[in-house]
């Protein structure tokens, strides 16, 4: 009995050694729950090793700072340093990572104020005992934990998931961070001024700055949200444009054949009744490459490549290669989704965009104009593979060289394509790049590790 109520009274009683004792393991607890508010509701994978990271990261240094830093200054490193934690240990966009911040920061620190409120006007106390008696402090933290897990558990639930920054343009991208990256600046300073001011400040007034944060947060959300959603509408809509044109084609082409067919059958014809096999075979193989070109357009459709960003791109560089009489073969064995739970979109895009380019600008070159591009997937070792092919001229062309920083076989060239991708295989260890070369075509083999 004596030892309860021992207890109960250094809880009671303001200590201020003890509520940062007590503010050790709380800040463990404090990330886990914060990583899992922010994990659901932004729709970022984590992994168990990346979740254990992050919260003996982030709260091991949140502890240091607390003890070696004052308080003033502890609310400005954390704000820089968390979303910095969030975007290496759990490989996130920067977008995403200053939105968990933004998002988990704004709704904690609303919930303390509403409670560190009720608290002043319920049991008549100063701002100052909340802040040094442990027990005040315990039941805040602990409420504000108790609401944030059950909005978690609501997002879950419920399939509220932010998922509209994932595909966007650089140029978006960076007016987001910057508009992201204000935000923190104004939540920063206002919550600063509310924590170490409000007991000099009347209620109402704390209430109504608390509500001009939400506004003010609200409405840049809102922003972001109709920006993003332009974005995805501008590249649908050009998908679209790239669709129409593909069917357009298809049924010109279409109706070229069914107007040739008679012809067509009469020409067999005409080499079967004079026995003229060689003819036949010449017919047959001019034939064939009309025949190819429009199976081509049939695999060139949304149906087949079913991810937007590489329908886009394919589109674009078919028709350029079309423009150019550059004859594209085009296979497809694969969901080309599963390319996005391996490596960002926005780097496999950058690849295939570079290879396709090179491919283009030497075939172009050849009285033979041929680009043969594979997607496939090998279930054996788990691994997709982009197989670019293409006709080319300069046969003394040194596969290994062409990598370095400004080597390029071709004139006026920066030579830069190819580096670039070199860096992009160096910071993910499930790429490879093979080239390989013989009489005829030049090959790129680009795979793709689980």
């Amino acid at each position: 009995m004596n030892t309860l109520q021992t207890i109960w009274s250094a809880l009671t009683v303001p200590n201020e050694i003890l509520v940062k004792v007590l503010s050790v393991p709380i800040a463990y607890l404090d990330a886990y729950i914060g990583m899992l508010f922010f994990t659901s509701l932004l729709n970022i994978n984590v992994t168990k090793k990346q979740k254990i990271v992050y919260v003996l990261l982030y709260a091991s240094i949140g502890n240091i700072l607390n003890f070696v830093v004052p308080t003033s200054y502890t609310v400005f490193i954390n704000i820089i340093v968390w979303p910095i934690i969030i975007f290496f240990v759990l490989k996130t966009t920067i977008i995403k990572s200053l939105l968990a911040e933004i998002i988990t920061l704004l709704i904690t620190s609303t919930l303390e104020l509403l409670f560190a409120n009720a608290f002043l006007n319920i049991f008549n106390i100063t701002s100052a005992m909340i802040m040094v008696v442990p027990a005040y402090r315990l039941i805040i933290i602990f409420s504000i934990y108790l609401i944030m897990f059950l909005l978690t558990k609501l997002i879950n639930t419920f399939k509220v998931n932010v998922q509209i920054f994932d595909n966007m343009s650089i140029k978006t991208k960076i007016l987001l961070i910057i508009n992201a990256l204000l935000i923190v600046l104004v939540l920063a300073m206002q919550f600063y001024l509310l924590r170490f001011y409000s007991t000099t400040m009347p209620t109402i007034i704390t209430f109504i700055s608390i509500i001009g944060l939400i506004a003010y947060f609200s409405v840049s959300l809102y922003s972001m949200i109709n920006v993003s959603k332009l974005e995805n509408t501008k590249i649908d809509l050009e998908n679209a444009n790239n669709t129409i044109h593909s069917l357009t084609i298809l049924h010109d082409q279409v109706r070229s054949f069914k107007h040739d067919f008679d012809n067509m059958v009469n020409s067999i014809g005409g080499y079967v009744v004079n026995e003229d096999i060689a003819g036949l075979k010449k017919y047959y193989n001019q034939l064939l490459e009309e025949c190819n070109k429009t199976n081509n357009l049939y695999a060139l459709s949304p149906a087949v490549i079913n991810h937007p960003a590489i329908y886009h791109l394919l589109a674009t560089k078919y028709y350029e290669a079309d423009h150019k009489n550059i004859q594209i073969n085009l296979d497809v064995f694969l969901d080309l989704n599963e390319i996005e739970e391996r490596m960002k979109i926005y780097d496999f895009t950058r690849i295939l965009g570079i290879l396709l380019d090179n491919a283009i600008d030497a075939a172009v070159e050849c009285n033979k104009k041929i680009i043969n591009v594979t997607f496939r997937k090998e279930i054996s070792n788990n691994m997709i593979a982009v197989i670019i092919q293409n006709t080319y001229n300069n046969k003394d062309v040194d596969t290994e060289t062409i990598y370095q920083k400004g080597v390029s076989s071709k004139e006026n060239h920066s030579g830069l394509g190819l580096w670039k991708i070199r860096q992009i295989l160096m910071r993910n260890n499930n790429l490879n790049l093979f080239t390989t070369k013989n009489d005829e075509f030049f090959t790129q083999q680009f795979e793709i590790f689980k």
